[in-house]
């Protein structure tokens, strides 16, 4: 099932490929049996591999010593590491380009090149009880008060918190009528994590609950100007649909082709599974899914390199994290299926994907959100320009 792509995202794919194989699959089972942690020397090992490959580097402009990379070669590599269960893939940090447009010399230079380097990780408060999804309805607020900011709020599922330095946080200005993020560093005084709830996936990052109140920041630590409002959030939610359209290809791949192999092997009646009619047609569902979102996903990618209109890039990554994540979450399901009693299994990568995938369809936006967006874009816009 190829795509035509450039020589340079053939061999970042190969890169990317090699590493998750090498380097990622091999630990599953073992993170899936203890909480999703590994030793922390195969875990150092992993992070350390990974920027020596330049993954933490592929987004940063190269002014500031990154690779900037066309999008076309990040969701390359994104889909490869996506074949990976367990979140390994999440081993080190990777710094957006829209961050080195927001932030200034000092923020770059104290909280965004480190995460480069890997010496620091960064984790998003922003979701609230409350809006959910719906971040334009934040209830946090951040309020002047000489040269610093007060800050105050709940926020859920601040995914990676508890591995990590530093806080985006994100807090609605009531004497601006304006939205903001800030930086917290990890520590600051007032800030309660409330709940550390277990999920349905196995990971080493969690998702706690924090609550802020009257946590007192430098004003330094805004990000971005007066009027920026929601712009860099959104810049956020483009990059991260994307990738989670990628991260879902891969996964998809990969079950696919364990499911293809099991039922090769798998002899029922005196012949394999795969010459089953109802097998065979499951395969074929989920090959076809697969080849449309791999197709959908690189070509909103390509349009994004293409410098298209940002509204119309922004409504395709709505479209791919729409589309890609309900298509992983029914080949997870079938090919759960055609494993039978073994696919129940935690030591099979369908239950674990199975499991995993799921929350793609609600974090960074659920499938209800981005139909919300497609259909106003198309309402707005018209077809020819979404």
């Amino acid at each position: 099932m190829k795509i035509e792509l450039s020589n340079s995202a053939l061999e970042w794919q190969k890169k990317a490929r090699e590493y998750a194989d090498e380097y990622l699959q091999p630990h599953e089972v073992e993170a899936e049996l203890n909480g999703g942690v590994l030793p922390e020397a195969i875990t150092r090992r992993n992070k350390k591999r990974a920027i020596e490959l330049g993954f933490s580097a592929i987004d940063a402009p190269k002014k500031w010593g990154g690779l900037e990379l066309p999008m076309v070669d990040q969701v390359a590599i994104w889909e490869q590491l996506g074949r990976v269960t367990n979140a390994l893939s999440w081993c080190f940090s990777e710094p957006q380009e829209w961050m080195f447009e927001a932030c200034t010399k000092d923020q770059i230079e104290k909280y965004v090149l480190p995460m480069m380097r890997g010496e620091l990780k960064d984790c998003y408060a922003i979701t609230e009880s409350g809006p959910g999804s719906d971040v334009a309805d934040l209830d946090a607020t951040a309020a002047r008060d000489g040269d610093n900011y007060i800050l105050n709020g709940e926020k859920w599922y601040v995914t990676s918190a508890n591995l990590a330095d530093f806080f985006w946080f994100q807090a609605r200005l009531p004497d601006e009528n304006d939205d903001a993020l800030f930086f917290v560093d990890q520590g600051t005084p007032g800030i309660e994590m409330t709940a550390n709830p277990l999920f349905s996936h196995t990971y080493a990052a969690h998702h706690p609950t924090y609550q802020f109140t009257n946590v007192s920041v430098p004003a330094s630590s805004r990000v971005g100007q007066a009027g920026d409002g929601m712009a860099y959030t959104h810049s956020w939610f483009r990059h991260e649909r994307l990738m989670i359209g990628a991260r879902s290809c891969g996964a998809a791949a990969r079950l696919i082709e364990d499911a293809t192999a099991f039922a090769r092997q798998r002899i029922i009646g005196g012949e394999p599974l795969s010459e089953k009619q109802a097998i065979q047609f499951m395969l074929a569902d989920c090959a076809t899914e697969l080849w449309a979102a791999r197709l959908m996903t690189f070509e909103a990618a390509a349009a994004s390199d293409r410098g298209e209109n940002l509204k119309a890039v922004h409504n395709r990554c709505s479209m791919v994290k729409l589309f890609v994540s309900e298509m992983a979450n029914r080949i997870a399901d079938r090919v759960l299926q055609i494993f039978g009693g073994r696919g129940y299994m935690r030591e099979n990568v369908a239950e674990r994907f199975f499991r995993e995938l799921r929350v793609d369809r609600i974090w960074e936006g659920t499938s209800e959100i981005q139909r919300l967006i497609i259909a106003r874009n198309l309402l707005k816009r018209g077809l020819d320009e979404m």
